[in-house]
């Protein structure tokens, strides 16, 4: 009887325990693999700052609605680790994430990459600026980099040329990617893109490969026809060739930093800078815009001709008439002045 009691006992002491265990699991399960984050939403970006402490992070995460149950995420970053170290970053928390998944992504530090794109840059400034809004550094810093002689000397440029490092184009880097990171990033495409068959052309034409920049700068804000820009780039090398001055309009606008002039008058042409091709000769210390690589093989494959002179069509259709005769290039630029007067284009 006594033996049948305790096999009685035993039973149920295995069956508590089986019940205790299935009852853990389950909970254990809901707290670490069902969804807590995003929880019937959509994907959304999470940023974490540099210097953000865990405490801050739970608080943000809860605020910004995230996650919905602040202990089960608690319970899981402890028990995971995480709570002791807070990796900044880019993250994204998708739709119906669990403790486990986000915790674990957190705390390896795998962060999202972002796209940067840049391009229709004229000032460094604007490239700062540009940088900034896709990563955590400041535009401050950026400007701070590009103005030290002696950091942009490194990569083989001045503080008016660095801006030529910036091939437009996508790259793909980290929010916190650090400004050094970026630069070197940035340099590491720019090599790449002027390899031993770009750059013997830019020799051909007697050209380091920040002068073709410089040059296709002039041509990309001149037309943005792509048929057309080797044709505008073999005027200003014919002009060059003859030591002719440049007289691009678009440097004059350049010099005087106004980009809302739309038609450059004689007035204009007075001003003193060394960016004024119409009173200086040969190219302009550094490009006026970050000028896209398809530009500059189009400097690199200018077309051969004779033409010494260009104007934009009275039609406004973006193309130009060219001219090997002054006399012949005044007469169609009296035919676009007369199109931008009746446009009343001032």
């Amino acid at each position: 009887m006594a033996l049948n009691q305790r096999q009685k006992f035993s039973a149920a002491l295995f069956v508590g325990i089986a019940i205790l265990t299935t009852t853990l699991t389950v909970y254990f399960y809901q707290l670490f693999m069902e969804a807590n984050a995003q929880v019937g939403t959509e994907d959304r970006v999470l940023f974490i700052p540099k210097g953000t402490n865990y405490q801050q992070l739970v608080e943000g995460l809860i605020a910004e609605k995230y996650i919905q149950d602040r202990m089960s995420f608690m319970f899981v970053a402890r028990f995971l680790g995480y709570s002791e170290k807070v990796h900044a970053g880019r993250y994204i928390v998708r739709k119906d994430m669990s403790n486990f998944g986000l915790v674990r992504m957190l705390r390896s530090g795998v962060q999202a990459p972002v796209k940067v794109t840049f391009n229709n840059i004229r000032l460094k400034e604007n490239l700062a600026g540009k940088l900034s809004s896709y990563l955590s550094t400041d535009s401050a810093e950026f400007m701070q980099k590009m103005n030290d002689p002696a950091f942009v000397q490194t990569f083989g440029f001045d503080t008016a040329t660095i801006v030529s490092m910036f091939l437009p184009d996508t790259y793909e880097m980290y929010w916190t990617t650090s400004p050094d990171e970026v630069f070197k990033r940035i340099k590491k495409n720019y090599d790449a893109f002027w390899n031993a068959e770009r750059q013997a052309k830019a020799r051909k034409l007697g050209f380091a490969p920040v002068q073709v920049s410089i040059l296709a700068s002039i041509v990309e804000a001149e037309t943005k026809k792509a048929d057309e820009a080797p044709k505008v780039a073999g005027v200003y090398l014919n002009r060059l060739k003859i030591k002719m001055k440049l007289q691009a309009d678009p440097t004059v606008v350049f010099a005087h930093r106004d980009f809302t002039i739309k038609r450059v008058t004689y007035q204009h042409l007075k001003f003193d800078s060394p960016y004024n091709t119409y009173l200086y000769e040969g190219l302009p210390p550094a490009p006026i815009n970050l000028p896209s690589p398809r530009t500059i093989d189009a400097v690199l494959n200018a077309e051969n001709h004779k033409y010494l002179y260009f104007c934009a069509k009275e039609d406004f259709s973006g193309y130009h008439t060219f001219a090997e005769d002054y006399e012949i290039h005044k007469t169609n630029a009296a035919r676009y002045a007369k199109a931008l007067n009746e446009a009343n284009i001032r």
